[in-house]
């Protein structure tokens, strides 16, 4: 039997149509989620007991160190660098959907959590769809073209916490592009563009042959696009899933350093906001 639709009623089942649509395309605008902050449990803190002091006692002739004679010597120190600072710990998740006022019509507990931690010094918000490697900064569009990038966003960031040890700053603790893929939010960042660094496994450095076979890689990212001055730096990691930490006797699903003020006699300690980003 065909069903014919008078000109009222096609204009009603046009209006309920288009309605419709909007209220589907309302529902679509976030078609990703964008990193979120997550709740934090501060479970304990370690730092590095100081190392007594090592006795130069030598002997000549009978008598003990005695005057009249120079020491050549070699000393060697390990010293605790408090220009930096790490963070490792475990990470559970659940997915919800929600509307603006955190109202949740359902929710998905996760058994295994991907996905990655960020850390960043502001306090104000990300524009996570302009985040990419730190060469953007400086003009530089792809991975080969970064490589030769001035490195400002980094180079900004070490006077602003006056990391001026060429040998330790931020520039050269993120000295290598090893990396796996990754996906921040909407924007899809490729293997090995950005500047980043490997933490340490089993109280050693990591030895691998592709960066996507490396554990707890930490990368340097930058929401500020082709500004050189007004983006923030962003430290990014991958969650791991109970995986061999820095000690032997440890796992857990992320680990990362963040630096310090290395302001001489500095006693206070700068804030580092945290977000998650489950996949």
């Amino acid at each position: 039997m065909e069903c014919k639709i008078s000109s009222g009623n096609k204009l009603k089942v046009f209006s309920l149509s288009f309605l419709l649509v909007l209220s589907i395309l309302a529902f679509s605008v976030f078609v990703y989620a964008a990193p979120s902050g997550p709740t934090t449990v501060i479970l304990g803190n370690s730092t590095k007991n100081p190392t007594a002091a090592a006795v130069i006692n030598t002997t000549i002739n009978g008598t003990i160190s005695p005057g009249g004679y120079i020491f050549i010597t070699r000393l060697t120190s390990l010293q605790q660098n408090s220009r930096w600072k790490g963070y490792v710990g475990n990470v559970t998740g659940t997915l919800t959907l929600d509307d603006a006022n955190d109202n949740t019509i359902f929710q998905w507990t996760l058994s295994t959590v991907t996905g990655e931690v960020y850390a960043t010094r502001a306090s104000g918000s990300i524009n996570w769809s302009g985040v990419n490697c730190t060469w953007i900064a400086d003009d530089k569009k792809n991975a080969s073209q970064g490589a030769s990038s001035n490195r400002t966003p980094e180079n900004n960031e070490n006077q602003a916490l006056s990391h001026t040890n060429k040998d330790d700053n931020i520039t050269k603790t993120f000295q290598y592009q090893n990396h796996s893929s990754i996906i921040v939010g909407s924007v899809a960042i490729g293997k090995n563009e950005c500047f980043s660094a490997q933490t340490w496994q089993r109280d050693s450095a990591q030895a691998f042959d592709d960066s996507d076979n490396a554990n707890y890689t930490e990368v340097l990212l930058y929401d500020g696009a082709f500004n050189r001055t007004n983006g923030n730096l962003i430290y990014e990691t991958k969650i791991e899933n109970d995986v061999i930490g820095y000690r032997t006797d440890s796992t857990y699903d992320f680990q990362m350093i963040v630096p310090e003020s290395g302001v001489p006699g500095f006693a206070s300690s700068n804030a580092y906001y945290f977000y998650v980003e489950l996949t």
